[in-house]
């Protein structure tokens, strides 16, 4: 499929209560979406930590145990993930949520089809915040999926900013890189925001970043949020000299769509200004040798 209507979400983290009010809310939003003419609809890192707000006071003040009773929700979470994109047609990747492998927790996120069916991606690279304060480990390979929409990978949030990373995502196929996020300043907004804009530059291909917002001073691990959904492309051939595609308004509440135009992918890497796709030689770029001068 040539053109693809991207919906990235700038969640807001809120009490819900209950796990009625937050399958209330998320399908209020994806209905939302879909009604837009969403084909593919992009929920941001750990949004499903809003539940935290379901469980009783005291697991809320404690970060283990939250991660320890939020496996009860587990079922129920990808059970709703799951009918919403089937009930709206779309393909959703579904907010991360902790899950308990083993004896570890990570964070994974849940790419699901029209039909219902999904598949599993998990972060790789920790924040000092989950592999020392939360206890979060890191996940096992890259997943690209294959969707009637064109080949599409997920890079969760700091995973972005780590070229080698996403650059194993596109040589397997991705021309779109989904990049759900969360993060508590601005300055890690920017980060992300800057990995992605890089990460589109040298794939040139588009990236879309979806964030949480808002505050949650009773959710431990989401009290601040900060961020705005983008869409990015390589500032080239048919895409805007910024290669900012679609931008949405920082810690606003709400959707930013855009077209997504994947011919435009494939043109800009066949006869671009640059060419940073064809161009990227993993091999020869770090084993390059470098000479130290000692200059006076």
């Amino acid at each position: 499929m040539a053109k693809v209507k991207v919906a990235a979400c700038q969640y807001p983290i809120e009490p819900v209560g209950t796990v009625a009010a937050w399958a209330q809310k998320l399908e209020k939003m994806i209905a939302e979406a879909a009604r837009a003419g969403a084909q593919l609809v992009v929920m941001p890192e750990y949004a499903g930590m809003e539940l935290v707000s379901v469980l009783p006071k005291p697991v809320q003040a404690d970060l283990r145990l939250q991660l320890e009773h939020l496996q009860e929700l587990v079922p129920v979470y990808r059970e709703t993930c799951a009918a919403l994109a089937r009930r709206y047609c779309v393909y959703l990747l579904a907010g991360s949520f902790p899950e308990q492998v083993g004896e570890e927790f990570r964070n994974r996120a849940w790419m699901y089809g029209p039909s219902g069916e999904g598949g599993m991606v998990e972060k790789m690279q920790m924040t000092r915040f989950e592999r020392e304060t939360w206890g979060v480990a890191r996940g096992d390979g890259g997943v690209v999926f294959d969707t009637e929409l064109g080949m599409v990978g997920v890079a969760i949030c700091y995973d972005s900013e780590f070229p080698l990373l996403v650059r194993r995502l596109v040589e397997h196929g991705a021309r779109v890189i989904l990049v759900p996020s969360c993060t508590d300043a601005l300055s890690g907004y920017w980060r992300v925001r800057i990995a992605c804009q890089a990460r589109a530059l040298e794939n040139q291909c588009y990236v879309v970043q979806a964030p949480t917002v808002g505050s949650a001073p009773w959710a431990l691990a989401l009290d601040d949020n900060r961020g705005a959904a983008g869409v990015y492309g390589p500032p080239d051939k048919g895409f805007p000299e910024t290669g900012v595609v679609a931008m949405g308004v920082l810690d606003q509440p709400g959707w930013v769509m855009a077209e997504m135009d994947l011919s435009m992918v494939e043109a800009v890497r066949l006869d671009g200004q640059v060419l940073n796709h064809r161009d990227w030689v993993r091999s020869r770029h770090l084993a390059a040798p470098v000479t130290r001068h000692i200059i006076r």
